[in-house]
């Protein structure tokens, strides 16, 4: 199965994947994948994203153990975003909290309503 196939990437060959605990239905975070990280995500049964910063392949979790098994995979209406439906060991945010999504925007500040997990 190709990227290609259903999906639209953007100009840079990225599209948004978003991983939702299976479990929870809680958004744990966004990332991009490229063509090379949607057939490793496929071939292996775990995420793989591509890195915009270091401009290379990342398999979720290889340095810190926090992988992410994909259970199921949708597209959107466009074809053009990923959700994957995840089952996470440990933390998904590199900042040690359950999700990216911890901030949270009350009044007119943004909030932290999650600390790290310890």
């Amino acid at each position: 199965m190709s990227l290609s196939d259903k999906i639209k990437p953007n100009d840079a060959g990225l599209v948004p994947a978003i991983a939702q605990d299976v479990r929870t239905g809680r958004v744990l975070m966004m990332a991009w994948m490229n063509e090379e990280a949607f057939a490793q995500t496929n071939a292996t049964g775990y995420a793989h994203y591509y890195s915009r910063s270091r401009k290379t392949q990342w398999k979720k979790g290889e340095s810190s153990g926090h992988v992410q098994k994909v259970i199921d995979m949708y597209i959107d209406c466009d074809g053009d975003t990923i959700l994957l439906l995840i089952e996470q060991e440990g933390p998904a945010c590199h900042t040690n909290r359950e999700s990216c999504f911890y901030q949270q925007r009350q009044n007119d500040e943004w909030v932290t309503i999650a600390e790290p997990i310890k």
